[in-house]
Parts: C-alpha cells; sequence; structure tokens
C-alpha cells in the first residue's frame, strides 16, 4: 500500500510539475476570429512563437462575458489573453473580471493615445466609423457632417446606423459642435434636444443601417447618396471588391478593441511580456498591413508608411479631427438616449 501510495505521489508531482511546464511554455490568446485574427496570425502569433518559443493556442470567441465569469467563478481560468471590446472592458473591469495591469512591463501610458491605456485593457487596434460615398455618383464628394445634411447639394437618401450611439454624435457635429465638446454638449439635457432637434432635419431623408456590410451595399446600389460606415468594411469594398467608394476622415468617431488579461489567468508575466510584443511597433504596422485597422501607439502612428496610413482610422492626418467614442458616456447615458431614440424614430 505504502509502494503504491509513494507511487501514487511521485506520478501526481510528475504530472502537475509536467502540467505546469506545459502551461509555462503556451499562451492562450483568444480574438473574435476572422481577417483579424489572420492579421494577428502574422503580425504577433507567428513572431512571438519564434521569438520565444512559447507555443501560441489562438481561440476564437464572440465576446460571451458569461463564459470569462464562469472559468473565475469555478477556479478554472484557461484563457491568458483576450481580445475584447470597450464596453465589455468597461463592465469586466468593475466586476473584477480582468487583472489591473501593470503598466512597468508593458509600455509607458504616454506611449498610448487617448483611451487606449486602461486599468485593465491595453489596447490593440483602433477602427472607426466614417462618412463614406459613390464617388461615381457624386461629382463632388462631401467633406463633413455638415454635407450628409445639405439635402439641395446632395439630394437623394442618406444612410446611419439604427440606434442613438454615432447618431447623436454625428448630429451635433453636423450642427457645428466641434468634436472636442461633443460629450460635453451630449451630456445636457439642452444638448440630447439638440441633436435630436438636428435630426429632425433630414428624418425623411435617412435610411437606417443596422449591419456593418449594408453601408457599401446602400452605396454601390444608388440606394443612398452618402452614409455613415465602419471604416474596415468601406476599405475592403474599395481593395478586394474595386467599389468606387471613398471616406471622409474628418470628424469621424473612432473606438478600440483591447487586450485584457482574466482575472486569475496561469501565466499573468508571459501574457503581460506577449502583450507587450504586441505593442511593438513593427509588430503593429504588420497587422495594420494585412487589416485596416489602426495602430494604438504614437510611435506606430507615426512611423506608419503613407500607403499603409491613408487607410487607417488612427494615422496623424484621418485622426488629426476625429472623436473617442467616450464608453464612460454610454455606460451611463447608453440606456436613457437609447430609449429616446426608439421612441423618436417611432414617431
Amino acid at each position: 500500500m505504502l509502494k503504491h501510495a509513494r507511487s501514487a505521489i511521485v506520478t501526481g508531482f510528475i504530472l502537475s510539475a509536467f502540467t505546469a511546464a506545459a502551461s509555462a511554455q503556451s499562451l492562450t490568446v483568444v480574438s473574435f476570429g476572422g481577417d483579424s485574427k489572420a492579421a494577428m496570425e502574422k503580425a504577433y502569433f507567428q513572431p512571438y512563437e519564434k521569438e520565444t518559443g512559447t507555443r501560441i493556442n489562438a481561440v476564437d470567441w464572440n465576446g460571451e462575458m458569461g463564459k470569462i465569469k464562469s472559468m473565475i467563478d469555478t477556479n478554472s481560468v484557461q484563457w491568458d489573453v483576450v481580445e475584447v471590446e470597450a464596453p465589455e472592458l468597461e463592465r469586466g473591469c468593475s466586476e473584477g473580471l480582468f487583472e489591473e495591469i501593470d503598466y512597468s512591463k508593458v509600455l509607458p501610458e504616454s506611449a498610448f493615445i487617448e483611451h487606449a491605456a486602461q486599468e485593465c485593457g491595453v489596447g490593440t487596434f483602433i477602427w472607426s466609423v466614417a462618412l463614406a460615398y459613390n464617388k461615381d455618383k457624386l461629382k463632388e464628394g462631401p467633406s463633413s457632417w455638415a454635407d450628409f445634411w445639405d439635402i439641395n447639394k446632395y439630394p437623394g437618401k442618406r444612410a446611419l446606423r439604427k440606434g442613438a450611439k454615432y447618431t447623436l454624435e454625428i448630429a451635433l457635429m453636423a450642427d457645428g459642435v466641434s468634436p472636442k465638446d461633443v460629450y460635453t454638449v451630449l451630456a445636457t439635457p439642452e444638448g440630447v434636444d439638440r441633436a435630436f432637434k438636428k435630426l429632425d432635419e433630414i428624418k425623411p431623408h435617412i435610411q437606417w443601417w443596422e449591419s456593418g456590410s449594408q453601408p457599401g451595399q446602400y452605396l454601390v446600389a444608388g440606394d443612398v447618396v452618402m452614409s455613415s460606415a465602419y471604416n474596415g468594411r468601406i476599405a475592403q469594398a474599395i481593395k478586394q471588391d474595386k467599389r468606387p467608394l471613398d471616406i471622409v476622415w474628418n470628424q469621424s468617431l473612432y473606438a478600440l478593441d483591447y487586450w485584457a488579461i482574466p482575472k486569475g489567468a496561469p501565466n499573468i508575466e508571459r501574457s503581460l511580456d506577449f502583450i507587450k510584443f504586441a505593442s511593438q511597433p513593427k509588430n503593429l504596422i504588420t497587422y495594420s498591413s494585412n487589416i485596416p485597422y489602426g495602430p494604438p501607439t504614437h510611435e506606430a502612428i507615426n512611423a506608419l508608411p503613407d500607403d499603409i496610413g491613408k487607410d487607417l482610422p488612427s494615422s496623424k492626418q484621418n485622426i488629426e479631427n476625429a472623436i473617442a467614442l467616450d464608453v464612460n458616456f454610454w455606460t451611463d447615458y447608453g440606456d436613457a438616449l437609447e430609449q429616446r431614440y426608439n421612441a423618436w424614430v417611432a414617431q
């Protein structure tokens, strides 16, 4: 019996040591998959494996925060680094689902653009909502949201995302509010009234879109003369499908996706090292050269080649008069504003 017990202890020790070694030699990195994941493979996963010998287990997810909560609640966290969107990062951080980032082991917070360095997340790329139009349909393209509202100069339907988010910011910019002042104005009852009053002016001319693929389809078909749109969708239509579309970066709205570490992740130090690696200018630029999303650090933005940077929301010229989506604002006021929007659009 003692022999068997001793054998079991030794076996258990060996298995435990093996598991710990295996865990230390690999990282499970979770992303939203698709073209972005393919770009991450080239920019981050494969180079990190080659440089460190650490194997990257690349996993896809759809942002279901319940999965992370369940792992934490059962003390069975298997994911090391997870790509999350800004609202989920904010909520997850406040609920204790993510580790606090030690920026001394990544990069200084000052290395990142506004909103990219968060308490529990490190910005990984920037996407935006911008004004898009069909160059074959318009001899003179629009240059601002004020042009979007100019029914006389640009007659016809125009498309906006169905919802309060982005729509209210756009309305205020069309009414002359500077991008830097949008959320200050929108945080007041008078500012909200002003935004809806501005929307009243073009309400009969709006065709609402819900899916990111719809703006490009509407523009190509000639259903609308211009539209708000996700930059990546339009860039893809231009490059891959050879569509005659164009993007107006002036007064665009940008948001970020982040790297986060689930609370109690098995390899926190190595996870921070991976995030540091993925935040280096060379690797960020490789990512952006494979998909039209922008890097979140000043150094990478300044180092972007012109042929890549011109298509990215974070390039110096494109971000100059843009506005960062204020996640805290929409966390605080989102429900009330969406309710008012739904009532307004139904009238």
